[in-house]
């Protein structure tokens, strides 16, 4: 049976180890010694078409492998729908990305080395500075049991508690649907935890829910081990004794600090926000009051806090309405006196509403992205003052954002859950709005449209969004882009007569379309289902 945590549980540590943050992670070769443990039962050959194979083949080879246990879990944790998957980058790049950001946290990755390698590249674009181990393959290590033993043998060599608390194991695709048993191997090596993790395209639909796989897999072993005994205090606390709230989902670095300050007349603190910078903050996160469901599509952390005995509360403090809702459902589970949660809606809310008020959002705005917040942006931009009637998101439907969804609903906001890029551009299309925010893809459709555009991910996420810094600031950069209509009319008129598609340049004779040649070699041309259904490398 689980059981609570018990905050005397967490002591101070022994032993200090210094950061390494720039990690000497060897590249890791296939020399293993022949022999030992193989895998508990023969893998398929999934990896003689390689990620070529396509899904549904990749799925009927996984369970026969085996996974059908785990295929389950992210069937239940990550529902797909309406659609297959959202057109997304590798999944695997959202539990990398959260291994990579983690302190004395070392990361081997199994799959095709096309996979690898693109998985390295977009993580060293987005700054990691550590090197990426990897254990490669062929079809006859894979099928028999040979590159288990390899991975095995890796982690052996790596485990060195001088530089690490942990080494993170990441199947990718051909080895998910081989049924390489990552659970086979051992927990702890010379004190070092061993943390093995699937994430196959073929059975996470986004980058964003990766995250989760991985920071459910370390709270699951975290818990397990305040259950067992003592374990490490945090390096730094700021609780000042009070119980704390953790919060789930990357954010804006402010936005953790304006959360805390919302919290403390509550006579709360802030914890720490999962996934985490390093291990022992997965201690702090479990011993925690209440867990704000900030992002809603952590299910395997929901699942861990659940376990460990944490109430959890959906939405964030975003707009007035939002924040006072927030504070208001915070404090129920945390049992505050309605007094002090009456005292902390009067701090917070009047500053919240000079932001809003201040500057308001004249015009109509899409929002759509796959970083699981888009429904709070698009509360605030309509408390801002903006009319706001489509939202796209990549992640699926949950719990924990339906008083999202049903206060955007209630103001003529069409919410499309698991959205692939053509419903998002339909939304568009459709709402003919002064701003679109969204994806690449949405962005370049819209601003060849000549409607103003935003990505979301860099330029909506990479600002405060909670309290009145949120409000503000968010105001500020939607109203500079609504500013910018007349550069996009201009652009138009200036460059109207160059022509598209076939006829796009400037020509004497304006170029033929000749569909009917296009249609005759798409036909002999047209891939076989196995192809058209593959998962990108």
């Amino acid at each position: 049976m689980n059981k609570a945590i018990d905050s005397r549980q967490i002591e101070s540590a022994t032993t200090e180890v210094a950061y390494d943050d720039v990690a000497a992670t060897p590249t890791l070769s296939d020399a293993a010694e022949p022999g030992g443990l193989g895998c508990s039962a023969p893998p398929t050959d999934a990896g003689a078409d390689g990620c070529h194979a396509g899904k549904d083949e990749m799925l009927t080879a996984a369970k026969l492998a085996g996974q059908s246990d785990i295929l389950d879990q992210y069937a239940k944790d990550y529902p797909a729908g309406p659609h297959d998957q959202p057109q997304s980058m590798c999944p695997a790049f959202g539990s990398l990305r959260v291994g990579l950001r983690m302190r004395r946290t070392a990361t081997v990755l199994s799959g095709s080395a096309c996979c690898v390698y693109g998985l390295t590249f977009t993580s060293h674009f987005y700054g990691a500075k550590r090197t990426v181990g990897y254990v490669p393959f062929n079809s006859e290590t894979l099928v028999t049991g040979k590159l288990f033993e390899d991975i095995r043998d890796a982690v052996h060599q790596m485990a060195d508690p001088e530089k690490y608390d942990a080494v993170v194991v990441t199947n990718l695709c051909v080895p998910s649907a081989s049924g390489v048993p990552l659970r086979l191997l051992p927990k702890e090596i010379n004190g070092v935890r061993i943390v093995g993790i699937d994430v196959p395209g073929f059975g996470i639909p986004t980058h964003a829910e990766a995250k989760d796989v991985l920071a459910g897999a370390m709270l699951k072993y975290a818990r397990e081990e305040a259950e067992q005994g003592p374990v490490a205090a945090p390096r730094s606390d700021s609780s000042g004794g009070r119980p704390t709230v953790t919060f789930t989902g990357e954010m804006f670095p402010v936005d953790p600090i304006t959360l805390g300050q919302l919290l403390e007349p509550l006579g709360l603190a802030a914890g720490p926000v999962v996934p985490t910078r390093e291990w022992r903050e997965l201690y702090q996160a479990l011993n925690c009051a209440a867990v704000a469901a900030i992002h809603p599509f952590y299910a395997a952390s929901f699942r861990e806090f659940e376990a460990a005995g944490r109430p959890i509360t959906g939405s964030a403090p975003v707009g007035y309405e939002g924040t006072a809702a927030w504070l208001e459902a915070i404090g129920g589970v945390c049992n505050i006196p309605e007094a002090d949660i009456t005292a902390a809606k009067q701090k917070a809310l009047p500053g919240i509403k000079a932001a809003l008020g201040g500057v308001s959002i004249d015009g109509t705005i899409t929002v759509s992205g796959y970083e699981g917040s888009e429904l709070l942006v698009a509360r605030l931009l309509s408390e801002a003052g903006a009319k706001v009637p489509y939202v796209g998101t990549a992640c699926a439907r949950s719990q924990w954002s339906e008083a999202d969804r049903e206060w955007l609903e209630a103001r003529g906001c069409h919410v499309q859950y698991r959205a692939s890029l053509e419903q998002d551009l339909a939304g568009m299309r459709d709402a003919r709005p002064d701003l679109a925010i969204g994806t690449t893809p949405l962005v370049q459709e819209a601003k060849q449209h000549a409607i103003p555009a935003l990505y979301f991910t860099n330029l909506i996420s990479a600002r405060p969004l909670m309290g009145a810094a949120g409000a503000g600031s968010l105001v500020q950069v939607i109203n500079a882009a609504l500013a910018n209509k007349h550069r996009f009319d201009e652009l138009t008129q200036f460059f109207e007569g160059v022509g598209t598609d076939h006829a796009a340049g400037i020509w004497e004779d304006v170029p033929t379309d000749r569909a009917e040649f296009r249609k005759k070699y798409e036909r002999q041309l047209k891939p076989d289902k196995a192809v058209e259904g593959a998962i990108g490398c």
